[in-house]
């Protein structure tokens, strides 16, 4: 049977005295953050048996962050994933304690979302939230700014240099990935349909502009048609696409650039053309993964939720302890790229 780790063997492996140990077990005297850590690293490795507590009392030293986050649409699998997300990163956080406010926008209007942060950022010590680029929501912005309170942009911007910081994709990109599918993998040159979910979310804006010069620069023999606005919904995309379907046989890819995939891949089973159009979606889950596997979708561009709500978080708790930043900045992660030989 293996020796059972003591207080000496931590000590030696943690590189400090079994004094500094026994200190940070017991919360005798002040130990730095630093110190503690180490000690606590070292026990967790070699197995001692009162990590747990090392933990414990390094927890209760943290200081304590409320959070409040503003999603879309409660219902949407997507959402529910990333608020998931969210409520780990901040309860995992090793800077500070934190309790994560979570709520959902009942509808896209700027003034209903802008009222929501208000309420969210009355019990917050900072918020972030999914919202449309609108001079409603940047006037709600700069007087939380004014008060101290810093507000993050998630996924689509909005509010450039009054808001502490955006994080999110870098949506040009994105645009430009999806049409390079689509131009690559189309059977051959025809019309190309693409839906946003609002012109007023920025990200789909930036979207929509890196699909459309990336056909301007490399694919010319593709016409993109006039963009159509989903509104996010299901059913509305559904109609839309059963009707592209319809009229348009030489209908090459579609894009959807915001949510309402559930609604293109419904048509498209429903619809069962000859001729598969390439179609590119955003978001990895069932309803994707499915639709993958069947060939229905060629490819979905997917947000890396678990690494963006951890850097979110301590961005936020950053910004709490340092102040508004002098230069409102952009956190871009890399995207996923789903395929259906990789699902």
């Amino acid at each position: 049977m293996a020796k059972r780790p003591t207080i000496t063997d931590l000590a030696r492996i943690s590189g400090v005295s079994v004094a500094t140990v026994d200190r940070v077990l017991n919360n005798r005297l002040p130990v730095r953050e630093e110190t503690a850590r180490r000690v606590y690293e070292a026990a967790t490795s070699i197995g001692y048996h009162a990590a747990g507590l090392i933990k414990q009392r390094m927890r209760q030293e943290l200081p304590e962050y409320r959070l409040g986050f503003l999603l879309l649409r409660g219902n949407d699998v997507f959402y529910s994933d990333f608020a998931r997300e969210l409520e780990l990163a901040v309860s995992q956080s090793q800077r500070f304690r934190g309790v994560a406010t979570i709520d959902f926008a009942s509808s896209l209007a700027p003034d209903e979302i802008a009222a929501q942060m208000r309420k969210l950022a009355a019990k917050s010590r900072a918020v972030a939230l999914v919202g449309p680029d609108h001079p409603t929501l940047t006037a709600a912005v700069e007087t939380l700014k004014a008060r101290g309170q810093p507000v993050f942009s998630l996924l689509s911007d909005f509010a450039a240099g009054i808001r502490e910081g955006y994080v999110g994709l870098d949506n040009r990109k994105v645009g430009r990935t999806a049409a390079w599918m689509i131009a690559r993998a189309a059977r051959k040159p025809g019309k190309v349909a693409l839906f946003v979910g609002s012109h007023r979310f920025h990200g789909h804006e930036l979207r929509e502009i890196g699909f459309r010069s990336f056909f301007r620069e490399h694919a010319p023999e593709f016409t993109v048609m006039e963009t159509l606005v989903n509104l996010e919904a299901n059913q509305v995309t559904h109609d839309a696409m059963i009707d592209l379907l319809a009229r348009y046989p030489d209908l090459a890819g579609c894009y959807v650039a915001g949510g309402g995939m559930e609604g293109a891949v419904s048509a498209l089973r429903a619809a069962r053309p000859a001729n598969m159009p390439v179609v590119v979606c955003n978001e990895i889950n069932a309803e994707s993964r499915a639709a993958l596997a069947d060939n229905i979708l060629t490819m979905v561009i997917s947000t890396p939720l678990a690494a963006l709500c951890r850097e979110l978080v301590g961005l936020m708790a950053h910004a709490i302890e340092a102040g508004a930043a002098n230069a409102p900045g952009q956190t871009f992660l890399p995207f996923d790229i789903y395929l259906p030989e990789n699902i």
